[in-house]
């Protein structure tokens, strides 16, 4: 078959296939198009999830009669300045979007430029360009794209429903709005309610980030904001207590453009990795600011995908700064722990004839009470000398009994209050000032413990404590040989094994801050974490594993009853440890209810 040239109008359709793929490629261009123009309101409207309709009004600087009759030419662009791509200073740049929507759809533009005496009107449909007539508009561009993909029927087939494409367009204009707090946009179509996010000043950063990702993010919002060699990274992310099963919560943006770079969502993780298990991912909105000849966004048609000049920095610069932020607010709790626990409460308590003497979940186990009071349980050298004994050597018996004594208001007003009672032995009650916080000790003392081995690693190292007889684990053959191929990083965290015969290990040496600690149990664990590991991830990653690993099973267990000073010593300690507002599975340590919370609860308010 001899080579032959294409025609203009298969030409446009093949570049329509990397422009458009569905309707929110289309209002992604169009909205685009329009911030690039000024625009101060953009609103956009669907019908059929875009496929029959997408309409984007704008209030921006339009186009003159000359422009709008270039505009849906292929390559023809008013943003470049001289064609140096390395000073793109706009969201689009590539002048392919509107000829290429043209070229598979019906498209309508209508358009007024100040300096017109009227607006101008053009259509496209399936490639085919009609005449410029005049049009009424006061202000700005309408774009209209009707029967989208009706010139290439087969891309119809590939659309999901309706009410997915919609989904996908909402997901679009949502990025596009966290981009530009100080443009409105309203969103409306058959299948949502129309929407509208006001535009918010620049002194209030944090409004638009929360009227698209909901009150939760803002109450459990950090603020992020770091410079380092002409690159700024600045933004809010959730704490780790408030985080999802998937990472469409992270929101990543380069010079304002919304992106979806691996580079970043790697830095991301690798920030995060100290505070939540691998299946968890944090909610945030970061914002990466350089200079434009730093950064290639002419990666790929689509502009989703930057590729960096110096790709270390931007990494260890996102990196530095989360961890910065979250080691800052680390004490903190996400705030829907309260609100959780009162919806949990209601529904019972609503129930028709619902009685809570015949419930089955009405406890079986005695509630120890203890007020707990006076100096004696603060910093004294004696509590401190307690929470030791119990913690690191064992603690006292199960069958300790628990003393009362009258509340202190010094112990009272501290952050995390004065410990009340012990639920189930796994659960510590205690009263602050202006409401009750209910702690998960075995999940308050696991980062105590972690944050623990993290400053003995940075400083001399994990101490060691010699067994008397070494103890001898089994395993499968595999994991035995795991263990001991990392004998060497084991060590440095205090546990010393060697093999011991084919699927057997002996271990001579086990960390002394962990104390009395199940061996089997945990080299058990450390086997199975080793098999899941990533050869790719970095070193120091996998050994945050071992020291979560470690740190749960040196940690006071769930139902071990604690004298009041050892509770009291706990929430001090608490409140001096870095990060203690979650364990190391990014689950919350504690949660707070005040006292508004509780009347709510008994309907006094």
């Amino acid at each position: 078959m001899p080579v032959r040239q294409l025609s203009e109008a298969v030409v446009n359709r093949i570049a329509a296939g990397e422009v458009v793929e569905r309707p929110a490629s289309v209002v992604k261009e169009l909205v685009e198009n329009a911030l690039d123009a000024g625009a101060r309101r953009i609103d956009v409207l669907t019908d059929g999830g875009g496929r029959r309709l997408v309409r984007v009004t704008d209030d921006g600087a339009g186009m003159t009669r000359a422009d709008l009759d270039l505009c849906v030419e292929r390559h023809a662009t008013s943003k470049l300045e001289a064609d140096d791509l390395l000073a793109i200073h706009t969201l689009g740049f590539r002048g392919e979007a509107l000829p290429s929507i043209g070229s598979v759809a019906r498209l309508t533009i209508t358009t007024r430029h100040a300096s017109e005496p009227h607006a101008w009107s053009l259509t496209v449909d399936a490639g085919d360009k009609s005449e410029i007539k005049p049009a009424a508009l006061s202000q700005g561009t309408t774009i209209e794209v009707r029967d989208l993909f009706y010139a290439t029927p087969a891309r119809l087939k590939f659309l999901k429903t309706d009410r997915s494409e919609g989904e996908a367009v909402r997901e679009v204009v949502r990025r596009l709005a966290m981009s530009r707090p100080d443009v409105s946009f309203t969103l409306a179509g058959e299948e949502r309610a129309p929407v509208t996010w006001s535009a918010a000043g620049e002194e209030e950063p944090l409004v638009r980030l929360g009227d698209v990702l909901g009150a939760d993010f803002r109450a459990n919002a950090i603020a992020i904001e770091a410079e380092r060699d002409g690159v700024r990274v600045e933004g809010f992310a959730g704490l780790p207590t408030l985080s999802r099963a998937n990472s469409l919560g992270q929101y990543l943006f380069v010079n304002g453009r919304p992106v979806r770079d691996k580079l970043m969502v790697g830095a991301v993780r690798g920030a995060y990795a100290d505070y939540l298990p691998r299946d968890r991912h944090p909610v945030l909105a970061l914002f990466v600011t350089l200079p434009t000849s730093e950064v290639d966004v002419n990666v790929h048609p689509a502009k989703t995908e930057v590729r960096f000049r110096d790709a270390g920095l931007v990494r260890g610069l996102i990196v530095s700064a989360l961890k910065h932020a979250l080691a800052r607010e680390g004490q903190r709790a996400a705030s829907t722990g309260g609100g959780a626990t009162i919806a949990a409460f209601r529904p019972m308590a609503r129930r028709p004839g619902y009685d809570w003497r015949s419930s089955p979940a009405r406890p079986s186990a005695p509630m120890t009470m203890p007020s707990v009071g006076g100096g004696a349980f603060g910093f004294a050298e004696a509590a401190q000398e307690t929470y030791q004994e119990a913690f690191d050597v064992g603690g006292p018996s199960a069958d300790a009994r628990v003393e009362s004594f009258a509340p202190a208001p010094d112990l009272i007003d501290k952050p995390l209050g004065a410990a009340r009672a012990q639920i189930h032995e796994t659960y510590i009650v205690t009263q602050t000032r202006d409401g009750l916080v209910i702690v998960d000790q075995h999940a308050a003392h696991e980062r105590i413990v972690y944050e623990r081995m993290k400053a003995a690693l940075e400083k001399s190292g994990i101490g060691r404590q010699i067994l008397l007889i070494p103890e001898i684990v089994e395993l499968d053959e595999a994991d035995a040989a795991r263990l001991v191929a990392r004998a060497a990083d084991l060590e440095r965290f205090g546990l010393v094994l060697e093999a011991f015969g084919p699927g057997a290990v002996a271990v001579r040496e086990t960390p002394a801050l962990l104390g009395e600690v199940d061996v089997r149990g945990l080299v058990s664990d450390l086997a199975e974490h080793m098999a899941e590991w990533d050869d790719s991830l970095p070193l120091e990653r996998r050994l945050l594993h071992v020291s979560a690993t470690m740190a749960c099973h040196g940690s006071v267990r769930a139902g071990r009853r604690l004298k009041p000073d050892e509770m009291n010593a706990l929430l001090r300690e608490m409140e001096t440890t870095p990060n203690s507002g979650q364990c190391n599975h990014g689950r919350p340590t504690y949660v707070e209810l005040k006292l508004g919370d509780i009347e709510r609860l008994f309907g006094r308010k």
